[in-house]
């Protein structure tokens, strides 16, 4: 009896839908957003039904092999471990918020969803591809619906943040690409395979080419995390960005640099990564401290939470840099809760904006008042968001921090700088737009509608579940985090 192609299915089905979707007539609307929601439905019940199948403890699984171009060795080669398949999972949940947060989205409806579920298919195609053409061509495919949702439906300024962040990442892009061909050459490989390839480039690399090649696929990662001073497309995209947008970018689209670090540069050029281990700290903490004190000085609520992303990156990339067991875990964790408590305060920054008309934090305030649901769930956020124990955000940053202080020392300490003006820049949002009087204008303000909470609250519920009980995502990936500790010691 044939097993089901799950990673394939999850693959192609937002694909799928895509196309279907060109047949929906135009104006309705109806259809088109619950036939995508149904779309982005059914991948989080696929991915429920892996991981009741999932077993950590083994390599890459789900795996699908085929041949592709055979001329150049590229296969349709697809797997999962723990450390894509975390993603994957986030990238489904995220994934069918964004399709009911994005019921507020009234123009050119059915292109918008279009692009939506093209864009899935290609994030999902990142975390799952071990050849590299094929990651290559789901890096590219991610690129591309992104430039049209932020270009299209984005603010005032929509078309510069969307040619901004088109040059940033093609640059990196090709940058990157240069990196995977020096390794197929250089190694002598006639495949593309990701897996084979960390056996190989130690072997056949001499230590001065694998830096080189090293720092041209840290430049395409680095520009997706991103890492200081690589982030100023960042906070332009996200304050022109829809709402549902800004989500999908923070929670997902950034996660793919940090996974291009532990599924690409780490392990196959291990020695160079120990070589280049103190600059991942250094730019980690200089992001930590850089992002929370530029958020601090913000008068616009989401470019202050733009900046708030930056800072949170900034850990994931200290605890790879660190390469100790928590280190990696702290990071690879933060990526998860930065996706979860992230997606929370841009919904928020959007219900805001459209009840209010501003995001002028000096022009908000008393809004508890008419909108308690709303501000509780603020207040919630943003006390995930500094690291609150009890949720999310403290888990990681905690077991970053462990897992550097062995190592860099000096660094700990001046991340901690970062932690408290991160509590600061937090802090002086909340009271900015929940506290002091409630103006006129904006004591009739209708709280959270229904579709917003089904939005809200099981992000929240998330954040507590990942807080109370972080095991249930440390075990997916602890074992081949360990492995890749060892690798990394080794060299």
């Amino acid at each position: 009896m044939l097993s089901l192609p799950y990673l394939s299915v999850l693959l192609w089905l937002p694909m799928v839908g895509a196309l279907l979707l060109a047949f929906v007539p135009r104006n309705s609307h109806g259809a088109i957003r619950g036939l995508a929601t149904v779309i982005f439905g059914i991948q989080v019940v696929l991915t429920a039904l892996m991981w009741g199948q999932f077993d950590s403890s083994q390599g890459f699984q789900f795996v699908e092999k085929f041949d592709w171009i055979p001329a150049i060795g590229a296969t349709y080669h697809l797997g999962v471990d723990g450390i894509s398949f975390s993603l994957i999972v986030l990238a489904a949940v995220i994934g069918v918020i964004v399709a009911i947060t994005s019921y507020g989205i009234e123009h050119r409806v059915r292109d918008y969803f279009m692009f939506l579920l093209i864009l899935q298919t290609g994030v999902m195609g990142i975390f799952m591809a071990l050849d590299y053409v094929l990651f290559f061509v789901f890096w590219e495919v991610a690129l591309v619906p992104m430039y049209f949702l932020i270009g299209i439906w984005g603010g005032e300024q929509r078309e510069f943040a969307a040619l901004k962040f088109f040059i940033y990442t093609m640059v990196g892009s090709v940058i990157m690409l240069v990196g995977f061909i020096a390794l197929y050459i250089l190694t002598g490989s006639t495949t593309f395979n990701i897996v084979e390839m960390y056996s190989l480039a130690p072997a056949m690399i001499s230590p001065a080419a694998q830096k080189a090649i090293f720092l041209a696929l840290f430049l395409g990662f680095a520009v997706k995390v991103p890492v200081v001073p690589f982030h100023t497309w960042l906070p332009l995209a996200h304050v022109e960005a829809p709402t549902p947008i800004s989500v999908l970018l923070a929670a997902i689209m950034l996660k793919t640099g940090g996974y291009g670090f532990l599924r690409i540069t780490h392990p196959t050029l291990p020695e160079a990564a120990s070589s280049y281990a103190y600059l991942f700290g250094v730019l980690g903490v200089v992001a930590i401290v850089y992002g929370a004190l530029t958020a601090l000085a913000q008068r616009d609520f989401k470019r202050l939470v733009a900046y708030s992303s930056v800072a949170h990156m900034g850990y994931t990339v200290l605890g790879i840099g660190a390469g100790t067991q928590e280190g990696l875990m702290g990071a690879m964790f933060g990526m998860i809760s930065h996706g979860v408590i992230s997606a929370m305060l841009f919904i928020l920054v959007g219900v805001y904006y459209e009840r209010t008309g501003t995001r002028d934090l000096h022009r908000l305030g008393g809004l508890f008042g008419p909108m308690p649901f709303a501000g509780s769930i603020l207040a919630f956020a943003a006390f995930a968001n500094l690291g609150l124990p009890g949720l999310s955000g403290f888990i990681s940053e905690f077991f970053t921090l462990v897992g550097t202080f062995p190592v860099w020392r000096n660094l700990v300490y001046t991340a901690l700088i970062g932690l408290v003006l991160t509590a600061a820049f937090n802090l002086v949002a909340l009271r900015r737009v929940l506290m002091g009087p409630t103006s006129a204008e904006h004591a009739q303000l209708p709280d959270l509608k229904g579709y917003e909470k089904v939005t809200l609250l099981p992000l929240a519920a998330f954040t507590i579940l990942l807080g109370v009980y972080p095991m249930i995502m440390f075990r997916l990936f602890d074992i081949r985090l360990a492995e890749l500790v060892a690798l990394l010691a080794g060299s």
